[in-house]
């Protein structure tokens, strides 16, 4: 039961990052390597997402 509940909380939080990724004002090749990379990652790409680059991919896929 509690392994359920992780999975579809990880599910939506990557969800929620790919749409995020998604309306970011990057090159398409920028978005499809983030969106592959935090799906790939699983947890911890989510984390590195969030807490870090969701506000530094504009300055690193200009």
């Amino acid at each position: 039961m509690l392994g359920t509940i992780i999975y579809i909380l990880g599910l939506v939080l990557a969800i929620m990052a790919v749409l995020d990724i998604l309306k970011k004002p990057i090159s398409p090749v920028g978005k499809l390597i983030c969106c592959i990379l935090v799906l790939i990652t699983s947890w911890i790409g989510l984390a590195v997402y969030y807490l870090y680059a969701k506000d530094h991919l504009v300055e690193w896929f200009k």
